[in-house]
């Protein structure tokens, strides 16, 4: 059997990519198509230096720096590389790899981190952190994704199965498709993130600074909180607007950009690892489990699905609230602060050991050998 598996671009390292390398790793020998391949020879570890095919876009004017410019022609793109002599098709898509073209005799497995955000049901947003709501550029920007949203739901037509990164994804699938999506969580290095037990008196937030992440809400309500300690680690466009909240109290640290081992090092430690964004699934909320840190979190998106709140779950590991604001937050904390025990933090442990990179290829290897069989396809 020919196993060809097609992702968006091949740029970095990050949660897609994560899930692309164990899909190697369960078939080693498949060919991996991309639009772009633009991955330093000292970092293609997880691809296993494979031989990437590319599409036309790897050879246009700054597509290095600016591939994402060319949303406009991915759709023509992808729909160009050729995958005809291959059985199975598995995508990994969080734009336009879900689109690739296939025959009748070929099984397309689709593993879907979300249907392109900034088309559906997050193009306001999008279009307003752009400031693409107005003039001639925000009109010309609303007429591609409206001709985007066309094409992608044509495209989902070609895919056989869906898998869903998260219930919130299977969701956002149908919602947008009107197709069924059956879930298998990311993989997450849990065991990279050893238990710890001994906790120290401050909260942690970690992530890259960027709007949605809402970093600042979480420095905004421990301005609030000059009896409670934050230590914040990451960077990114946000970080000078952020420092500004925090100038001038005490009690909140910004660290900045760390390795890994100081990040490690202060998960374990923490009190509570806080969380405020909407993510389609979110690992470090599972990785701060996985040091027995218990987890603050926005209670919309997937870390409903990766944190047992204590209001409704058995073996709860962490504690929710509901709206995107300050006064919800200082709630939750306080709250958590006066249910502290009820939290255990080998609890917190076993729950991320779900999330596994082990679960996720058992899980994925099972789910497609399982459909690739079905109906004698392939």
């Amino acid at each position: 059997m020919k196993i060809a598996v097609v992702c968006d671009w091949l740029v970095t390292y990050a949660g897609a990519e994560k899930v692309l390398e164990q899909i190697l790793n369960v078939y080693p020998e498949a060919d991996l198509f991309a639009l772009v391949d633009f991955l330093d020879e000292d970092k293609r570890d997880f691809i296993k230096h494979k031989k990437v095919t590319t599409s036309f876009i790897q050879h246009l004017p700054k597509a290095k720096t600016k591939y994402r410019s060319y949303l406009p022609l991915m759709p023509l793109a992808i729909e160009q590389l050729d995958l005809s002599k291959y059985d199975l098709i598995i995508s990994s898509s969080h734009c336009v790899a879900k689109g690739i073209m296939t025959g009748p005799d070929q099984v397309h497995i689709s593993y879907v981190h979300s249907p392109i955000r900034y088309a559906w049901d997050l193009q306001h947003q999008y279009l307003k952190e752009a400031g693409l709501t107005k003039g001639v550029k925000g009109w010309l920007a609303k007429i591609i994704l409206h001709y985007m949203r066309i094409w992608d739901t044509r495209t989902s037509n070609g895919v056989d199965y869906f898998i869903a990164n998260s219930k919130f994804i299977a969701k956002r699938i149908w919602k947008c498709y009107r197709r069924e999506a059956d879930v298998i969580y990311p993989p997450v290095d849990v065991e990279a993130f050893e238990f710890c037990d001994q906790k120290e008196d401050f909260y942690l937030t970690a992530s890259r600074m960027v709007p949605y992440k809402k970093m600042n809400l979480i420095v905004e309500a421990f301005t609030q909180m000059p009896d409670k300690k934050l230590i914040v680690i990451g960077t990114g466009p946000d970080f000078n607007k952020i420092q500004k909240i925090a100038e001038g109290h005490e009690n909140i640290k910004l660290m900045g950009y760390q390795p890994f081992n100081v990040l490690k090092e202060h998960m374990q430690k923490a009190k509570a690892f806080v969380f405020a964004a909407e993510e389609d699934f979110g690992i470090t909320p599972v990785e701060a489990q996985a040091c027995g840190t218990p987890v603050i979190a926005y209670g919309k998106g997937g870390a409903l699905e990766t944190v047992r709140g204590l209001d409704k779950k058995d073996n709860p590991t962490g504690v929710f609230f509901y709206k995107q604001n300050n006064e919800s937050l200082i709630k939750a904390i306080d709250y958590f602060e006066n249910n502290m025990e009820k939290i255990e933090f080998k609890n917190c442990r076993e729950n991320a050991l779900d999330f596994s990179i082990d679960c996720f290829k058992k899980t994925i290897k099972y789910y497609i050998e399982k459909n690739i069989n079905k109906g004698g396809k392939v």
